[in-house]
């Protein structure tokens, strides 16, 4: 019963969903215009080349020789193995979903087990920093010293977040590896060699799979930024959205915040740039709370990304939840780290941009300005080039077989 019951749920979902389509048609394609938009300038020229570089690395051993390395730090620290550090690393430079997607091919390898796998998923899936900095802190907050509270907050609740996983399923412990009295760098090169070996592909092979590999890993990301911008567009214009702020107004009422930002707040949870974008444009608010609130979401992540993480994870049997419980921790660790730290800047929402100090120096500044001026500009070629260079490759490939 409850089977046919979920069955006719998710059957009238889906029609309703496809009348909105059809009776909000303008609506629906400026949104959906504006999550292409979004995936072409700047998602896939961001992520493209970290997830290459990553299948090279793999490819290469690299990885593996990371993992050995700093075996001796991850495991007492996190309970995890020292490749951990690699998926941590890439997770933190490159944004999400970087985090689940080496999480989950690390656990394809065999180079995790599944509790393993769990723990990293819930803490190495976070914001990168130009997205904190270039976009959120000088473009929608016009407070560029802000972006160095965030970020603080942002990694460093995803920190606590990997000390308090330790000691998730802690019973479940895999099999201590047995120590060698070698040398840790030569077991570590070793290590790379013996991987290298056993792939055995020539790097042209490997880099036309690292290509494909990312590319259909972006087009999956892309289709997910489209479907949530127009399904949290259909949601705005049904009032469905506001009668889900009304919880939030709630909540907000019991910590003496405005109620009036539960609506945007509410958006950020489905789509995190349009909610940090009207949280920040709302301007009867103190900067102070606009940043408790921007911290909260980029530690959530909005529902786009966590079905990305679903989406990637559906090929493993590792477990959704641990990472959804971690984006709750890290809400309200972030939270907490905003509000402790908040009175050592010197940050001012009435300050002009112009006369706002540089959040990491003008030197750092600089170099920010020009990554975002790259991405904008040259972001859709970068994004329409590799589209091409991954179909001859896998045109080629086919004819080929």
């Amino acid at each position: 019963m409850k089977a046919r019951l979920k069955s006719l749920l998710l059957a009238a979902c889906a029609l309703l969903l496809a009348i909105c389509l059809l009776i909000m048609p303008n609506e629906t394609l400026s949104a959906s215009k504006r999550g292409l938009d979004i995936w072409t300038s700047s998602v896939f020229p961001s992520l493209l080349p970290f997830f290459v570089m990553g299948e090279i690395l793999i490819g290469f051993g690299v990885v593996h020789f990371i993992g050995v390395l700093f075996e001796p730090i991850m495991k007492p620290i996190f309970n995890v193995p020292g490749v951990g550090s690699f998926i941590w690393a890439m997770g933190m430079a490159s944004g999400y979903p970087a985090g689940a997607k080496f999480t989950a091919r690390m656990r394809q390898e065999g180079q995790l087990n599944k509790v393993q796998a769990e723990r990293l998923i819930a803490f190495t899936n976070a914001s990168n920093p130009l997205f904190i900095i270039a976009v959120v802190s000088v473009s929608f907050l016009k407070a560029p010293r802000l972006g160095l509270l965030l970020v603080i907050a942002h990694y460093g609740s995803n920190l606590i977040v990997g000390l308090f996983m330790r000691f998730y399923k802690i019973e479940a412990q895999s099999q201590v590896r047995s120590t060698s009295n070698k040398n840790i760098w030569r077991r570590a090169f070793e290590t790379l060699h013996q991987t290298r070996i056993e792939q055995n592909k020539p790097f042209g092979k490997l880099f036309g799979d690292a290509v494909i590999h990312s590319v259909q890993t972006l087009l999956m990301i892309g289709g997910f930024i489209m479907f949530f911008s127009v399904f949290s567009s259909i949601l705005i214009e049904t009032g469905i959205l506001v009668g889900i702020s009304r919880i939030f107004e709630v909540i907000f009422r019991l910590f003496n915040l405005s109620p009036s930002l539960a609506l945007p707040f509410s958006t950020g949870i489905f789509e995190i740039t349009l909610g940090i974008q009207q949280i920040a444009n709302y301007s009867d608010e103190v900067l102070k709370i606009k940043a408790v609130l921007v911290s909260v979401l980029l530690a959530f992540n909005g529902l786009s990304v966590h079905a990305q993480v679903a989406s990637l994870l559906a090929d493993t049997d590792i477990s959704y939840f641990p990472y959804f419980i971690g984006r709750l921790l890290q809400g309200v660790f972030s939270a907490c780290i905003v509000l402790l730290f908040y009175p050592l800047i010197l940050t001012s929402n009435k300050a002009p941009i112009g006369q706002a100090v540089p959040v990491l120096g003008p030197l750092s500044n600089q170099l920010w300005d020009m990554i975002m001026h790259m991405i904008n500009q040259y972001g859709v070629m970068i994004s329409l080039t590799t589209l091409w260079i991954s179909f001859f490759i896998f045109s080629y490939r086919a004819l080929k077989q």
